[in-house]
């Protein structure tokens, strides 16, 4: 079974995002890695750019698959982690430490729109 962690909220395409403040932090979840099979490569936009609620901001693919990463918040990219994109098999490692991009929310209403913890895993089954 995959792991949902409590303090955050996900979107249906399985991304997961952690906001402090106004920054929100985002990544792919455990669900989503575990489907996806061994990552081998990540790419985020770049830093500057605007990212769209429920938009592409960035590609991750598997040896089995490649899918966009869907923005679960709109707002101006503020950081990537090139951890990551250099080493992609860390998403596979640890998907909830080893986030994605970090992105200065410019509508936080927006977070109503994702998912608590209990209906993703609602939405997992």
């Amino acid at each position: 079974m995959s792991k949902i962690l409590e303090n955050l909220k996900y979107s249906k395409s399985h991304e997961w995002v952690k906001v402090d403040g106004k920054i929100a932090t985002i990544g792919i979840s455990d669900y989503a890695q575990h489907s996806l099979g061994n990552v081998v490569y990540v790419e985020a936009n770049e830093v500057g750019e605007i990212t769209s609620q429920f938009e592409p901001c960035g590609v991750i693919e598997s040896v089995k698959a490649a899918s966009d990463i869907l923005a679960p918040v709109s707002g101006k990219i503020i950081a990537v982690n090139n951890d990551v994109v250099d080493s992609p098999e860390l998403i596979n490692e640890d998907c909830y430490s080893n986030w994605i991009l970090k992105v200065e929310l410019s509508n936080p209403n927006e977070l109503e729109a994702l998912l608590d913890a209990k209906s993703y895993q609602a939405e997992c089954h």
